[in-house]
């Protein structure tokens, strides 16, 4: 009886462990893998957005581009095909937000050092003060490593228009002249196929978490092959 009882015992045991493994499986399959939203002009804060695209709900990609890195070396978005990226708008001697989130973008790139996915891209809103000579200096001091992370100047309309039309990331300075902006502290996070993905702020360190865990969602979304 007691030998029954154990045999009885035992199979029970090794069901109620499959049947468990079986519903995880089940759990993992059927639960829905978590996607970031693709962002959309007319989802923005329009103070960040041209007014020609305020109404855009679908379809938003980021235009292509032709700028200078701090090698003197020309950056197009061939260079960003296929990769994920985060970019950002400086200028090297802001005060301000400048140095803290150039700081946070260093960080991010030694978290994803290893990562040929993953790659950073900062335009400098005062492209006719911030010259290849001076973007390597800094670059050179901010431990910027080359494969990684481009820091670029070019034409301050084509930054402009970029900026507000392509990454919705920088206000109008009206009252300076034409193609003046004010630079937010926001990093943009853009998908291999030159989508908006995420908005984060900079200078917090917790919204750099937040980036790298939505980093990690877009390579499951996007696997490198």
């Amino acid at each position: 009886m007691k030998s029954n009882f154990k045999k009885y015992r035992s199979f029970v045991a090794i069901f109620t462990i499959v049947s468990l493994a079986i519903l995880a499986l089940f759990y993992s399959a059927l639960k829905p893998q978590k996607r970031l939203p693709i962002y959309q002009p007319s989802m923005v804060n329009y103070e960040l957005v041209d007014s020609t695209l305020q109404h855009v709900k679908k379809f938003h990609k980021i235009a292509p581009f032709s700028m200078t890195n701090q090698n003197g070396n020309r950056i197009t978005e061939r260079d960003y095909l296929g990769k994920i990226y985060v970019a950002d708008f400086f200028f090297i001697t802001c005060p301000s937000i400048c140095p803290k989130m150039t700081a946070n973008m260093g960080q991010l790139q030694n978290e994803f050092l290893q990562d040929p996915q993953v790659k950073f891209l900062s335009y400098s809103v005062t492209p006719q003060i911030d010259s290849v000579a001076q973007l390597k200096k800094y670059a050179l001091e901010k431990g910027v490593v080359d494969s990684k992370w481009n820091l670029v100047t070019g034409d301050k309309k084509e930054i402009y228009t970029l900026a507000r039309k392509s990454y919705l990331a920088v206000k109008e300075d009206g009252d300076a002249g034409p193609y003046d902006m004010i630079h937010t502290e926001n990093f943009i996070l853009v998908d291999p196929e030159q989508r908006i993905r995420g908005f984060y702020d900079g200078t917090d360190l917790e919204a750099m978490q937040s980036l790298i865990a939505d980093i990690s969602i877009l390579k499951e979304e996007f696997p490198s092959e």
